[in-house]
């Protein structure tokens, strides 16, 4: 289970990562153009920025305390942060229409439950 919660971290980081950097560097009004995008067509440049930055961060959080031994316990609630993260971009892709996104959107919060729930529950980082 510990190599089970492992990938899904992994796998939630590198999302992190992609979108991440996405929001915190390419133009608002080409996210807008993109696929899944169009809600940032209605957004402040500052809110998509936040919420790139917050990736950024759920990036590091997913992997770095469990890594360095630094606060661990931080890669379970990351997780919890990440299915917050989830529930928000399915409403909005909701609203939008995007059907496909809600899809991937509900799959990465099942990831990020799973690695909160195996993290929290079963499977700690022992310090």
């Amino acid at each position: 289970m510990n190599v089970t919660l492992w990938i899904a971290a992994g796998l939630l980081a590198v999302v992190a990562l992609a979108g991440g950097i996405t929001k915190t560097f390419v133009p608002k009004e080409k996210l807008a153009e993109a696929p899944g995008g169009g809600w940032t067509a209605r957004a402040s440049v500052g809110f998509v920025k936040t919420l790139g930055v917050l990736e950024l961060l759920a990036a590091v959080g997913l992997i770095l305390p469990a890594v360095l031994d630094i606060a661990p316990s931080m890669v379970a609630v990351t997780a919890l942060c990440w299915v917050l993260l989830m529930v928000g971009a399915m409403i909005t892709h909701l609203r939008d229409g995007d059907g496909k996104f809600i899809v991937l959107n509900l799959a990465y919060l099942a990831l990020a439950a799973y690695v909160a729930w195996g993290r929290f529950g079963p499977e700690p980082f022992t310090g």
